[in-house]
């Protein structure tokens, strides 16, 4: 070896590999940029009498310009990513804009005669720890969103200004990345976006795949590995980001991308195909939403349906729970948009790890107050839902959902307070889908047994995988000492699965599943083997799924199935099913992190 080889050796840096969670899909090889942004220093301190009026003003001008600003990225990210994903600057400026807000913070800053940074922070600072003391990941953006416009205000408070401008190819490195810093960033050449904190429902996740920049999130401590400068590569299909690659990484990586570019070409051809497999077995394949704005992008996906809609997106924002006619209109728009085919949505699931209005403080949230416990404990709320449900049914296309069913007599309960509301709205001349599909989620143990007499009550099941799992299991998988234990393919999942298909198909009803669980690669042919009807995905996935299920035969997955009920262990049915796909499917991009 030559002497400049050795010398080359020991300056190189040691190559680092860190795994997160791929937010946006697509391979960069880049320099790093590492997006270090200050967070403004408030300090409280009394303020004279006689200054007074002059901090109310500095309040308005702050206002006033952070309005202008967000304005400006509002008209930016309407033109990059097109208006529904924009809404989340439309609902900023709705907060500065609400005017029994300000008049709050101007109220404080004359009775408590304290500087307007100081009430600023305090008062909208609570409605970010509102939404960050549940455990739920889309409320810990939301919360982010809020802490975002806050800090905005105090900056203009301050008269200081971000950094949006700058040179060259980058890889974005963050601690954390806001909707308005992806969409500044974005004006830049940006290769993509690798972040310590977040998650795939996160603003800044959605933005990033509209634009189609890989991101990778929640990678941990990336802004404590990477530098400035640093050679980094980000693959977005598997939340893989390489610190130092070698040469041999670099030539590896871009075989990869070569070949996932070909693969997106050929699932961008099944947009508009059934999910059939190939001896024509019908699967519903559907999305999973959090938010109405997520719609455009579930139907470019090519989703054939809504598998579950999550209400609760609505309460974020809300002091109080919306009206019945408030709830009305959001439900009526997301099932005329998705038109002729159909959108489950779901009773408020709150409580647990999800947050709503004045919920209580409990020791163990995950086995208290939450989901239909709490729709029965405030029936008022229960049947105005259930009303604007009912008056967005017209054009039949709507399903109505019931979470967190324990025993036959909630469902039963459930039953009647929905017959209520359809005599309310008979009552009033209103009208609606008088056979509408009925359903629960299935993710309480009790449930999962007791599951042939629930289904002699309703039009279907679905799964609830994320808290069926962890019930079964006894693990919380956002905790980090135990999450290593929150595995989807152990015997008791996979039977207790199977005994709610049973369950299902002896009283003629379909039976879906909307965790987690099925956007799985390695999970979608053992589902359908088991008996799955539905899958209902997050949107990113759907193509991947659909590539499966269309690759495969109806009568593979059933041996695939009869294969895993037979395994013991769960680290057995997970070797056993990548090895089948790998060789029945060698173009799928499957590494270690595809679970």
């Amino acid at each position: 070896m030559s002497e400049e080889n050795v010398q080359t050796q020991k300056t190189m840096k040691k190559e680092i590999i860190l795994k997160g969670i791929p937010a946006s899909p697509g391979i960069s090889v880049g320099a790093a940029f590492l997006f270090a942004k200050e967070i403004p220093r408030v300090d409280e301190r009394t303020v004279r009498d006689e200054d007074l009026p002059h901090e109310v003003e500095r309040l308005e001008h702050a206002i006033q310009k952070s309005a202008k600003e967000l304005n400006k990225i509002l008209l930016f990210a309407q033109m990059k990513v097109g208006d529904a994903k924009a809404k989340i600057f439309e609902a900023q400026i709705m907060v500065l804009e609400d005017q029994v807000l300000i008049d709050t913070i101007k109220q404080r800053i004359r009775k408590e005669k304290k500087n307007t940074e100081y009430i600023v922070s305090d008062e909208i600072g609570k409605y970010a720890k509102l939404m960050m003391r549940a455990h739920d990941e889309y409320m810990h953006e939301r919360a982010h969103d809020m802490e975002d416009l806050q800090n905005r205000i105090i900056r203009n408070l301050q008269q200081e200004k971000l950094i949006s401008k700058l040179e060259g190819s980058i890889i974005v490195v963050a601690h954390i990345l806001t909707p308005a810093d992806t969409m500044i960033l974005s004006r830049n050449h940006v290769l993509g976006y690798a972040t310590d904190l977040g998650g795939t429902t996160s603003h800044a996740a959605l933005f990033s795949r509209s634009l189609k920049i890989p991101a990778i999130v929640a990678l941990g401590d990336v802004t404590r590995e990477a530098e400035t400068g640093d050679l980094v590569i980000i693959d977005g299909y598997s939340g893989t980001l390489v610190i130092h690659p070698t040469p041999e990484r670099i030539d590896e990586y871009e075989r990869k991308r070569e070949h996932m570019m070909r693969f997106e070409e050929e699932l961008a051809e099944l947009k508009d195909l059934p999910a059939v497999t190939s001896d024509g077995h019908n699967v519903e394949l559907s999305a999973n939403i959090e938010l109405p704005q997520e719609l455009e992008y579930v139907v470019l996906q090519g989703s054939r349906g809504v598998g579950l809609y999550r209400t609760e997106g609505l309460l974020i924002g809300w002091d109080d729970f919306p009206s019945e006619d408030e709830q009305y209109q959001e439900y009526k728009r997301i099932a005329d948009r998705i038109y002729p085919h159909r959108v489950i949505m779901r009773t408020f699931d709150i409580g647990g790890d999800k947050i709503a209005p004045e919920m209580a403080e409990e020791q163990n949230p995950f086995l208290g107050w939450r989901g239909i416990r709490v729709c029965f404990d405030r029936p008022d709320l229960f049947m105005n839902q259930l009303r604007a449900m009912l008056r967005a049914s017209t054009r039949k296309n709507l399903a109505i959902m019931f979470p967190m069913i324990t025993t036959i007599d909630e469902v039963r309960k459930a039953k009647e307070y929905l017959q209520q509301a359809k005599a309310d709205l008979h009552a009033r001349n209103v009208k609606f889908d008088d056979g509408i599909q009925l359903g629960v989620m299935i993710e309480v143990p009790a449930a999962a047994l007791t599951a042939a007499l629930i289904a002699a009550e309703v039009d279907f099941l679905s799964v609830g995988s994320n808290d069926l799992i962890q019930y079964l299991l006894a693990v919380d998988r956002g905790n980090s000492l135990v999450s290593a234990l929150y595995r989807e393919f152990e015997p008791a999942v996979l039977t207790t699965l199977k005994h709610v298909i049973n369950a299902g198909h002896k009283q003629g009803i379909w039976v879906g599943i909307c965790g987690e669980m099925a956007g799985h690669p390695l999970a979608a042919p053992l589902l359908i083997g088991l008996g799955m009807d539905e899958l209902s995905v997050v949107p990113v996935v759907l193509p991947e799924i659909k590539k499966i299920i269309r690759s495969l035969s109806h009568k593979q997955m059933q041996e695939i199935a009869k294969t895993a009920l037979s395994l013991t262990t769960g680290k057995e049915v997970e070797k056993y099913l990548r090895d089948f796909l790998m060789k029945a499917l060698p173009d799928l991009p499957l590494d270690d992190t595809t679970l």
